[in-house]
């Protein structure tokens, strides 16, 4: 069983409770305008235009002209990342189960547990499933972070060793929400109820981009459609101000949500009755 990683970030505070090891898997099933990590939504074509960009030589032809990548010179200018055409990267590598965790043991005093992300983790079920059996085994927790595209409640296995769930509901109008990301939001809304029944859901995220949404109208449905899962389950309830960073250059003029902004929208929330607001400035 193998999978294409992204990269591994060893030492995280920002995604789940507690120092953590986040993978990032690479390939998304949506488009959303504002992704911040554009590079994880596509599979390397091995087209050749990041070699001759590399500055530090570390991208060269293999024998089966395919791109090949040497981890050991890179220097991580992110060069080749900035030069692809096809939301893509040449540094993504096939591992199984076992080579990942191998990574994540060398922080086992450090950390509390594992996220993963992506891309959408969730196009990888039976790995996320086999490498979390690896993390219970050291009492590590686990942590899926998901678009929600993907119903979790076809992987009652998985779900057995995944401690919670950050799922991402990005727009709560239907057809917003298609304009936005390339996709329906229904699947989306069925993993936020399934969750909040079996206590799998760690927190729901909602990224604030005022010129591209009917964002008033749509965080007051998302206290209509958040108010009934916190009679039955605790979870954080962020909200997340976009930023330009990172983003495709055609997406990177939308205003940024200033702090004002943003604490009136959490008002909104808390006074529908929505609990453990987070602001994410």
């Amino acid at each position: 069983m193998k999978a294409l990683v992204n990269r591994i970030i060893p030492f995280s505070s920002v995604d789940g409770p507690g120092n953590r090891t986040v993978i990032f898997f690479q390939g998304c099933n949506m488009n959303c305008t504002y992704c911040h990590n554009p590079e994880t939504r596509k599979h390397c074509r091995h087209c050749g235009i990041c070699i001759d960009h590399c500055p530090s030589k570390a991208l060269t032809w293999d024998s089966n002209g395919r791109v090949n990548y040497n981890p050991d010179i890179c220097t991580q200018c992110d060069t080749c990342i900035r030069v692809c055409p096809y939301d893509s990267t040449p540094k993504a590598m096939e591992m199984t189960p076992e080579e990942v965790y191998q990574k994540i043991k060398k922080q086992i005093p450090f950390i509390r547990g594992i996220t993963v992300s992506g891309g959408e983790c969730m196009l990888e079920p039976e790995f996320i499933k086999s490498l979390f059996l690896y993390a219970k085994k050291d009492g590590l927790s686990t942590l899926i972070d998901s678009n929600g595209s993907i119903p979790f409640s076809q992987f009652p296995e998985l779900m057995e060793v995944t401690d919670g769930v950050m799922l991402d509901i990005k727009v709560m109008n239907d057809q917003e929400h298609k304009r936005v990301t390339g996709i329906s939001n229904q699947e989306i809304l069925r993993n936020a109820v399934f969750l909040a029944q079996k206590g799998k859901l760690q927190e729901t995220r909602t990224v604030i981009v005022p010129e591209l949404y009917k964002v008033t109208e749509n965080i007051t449905l998302l206290g209509e459609c958040l108010l009934p899962l916190q009679k039955v389950a605790k979870f954080q309830v962020k909200l997340i101000a976009y930023r330009p960073e990172g983003v495709r250059k055609e997406y990177v003029d939308y205003k940024v949500p200033d702090k004002e902004y943003m604490e009136r929208l959490e008002e909104y929330l808390s006074h529908q009755g929505i609990e453990n607001i987070m602001i994410i400035k």
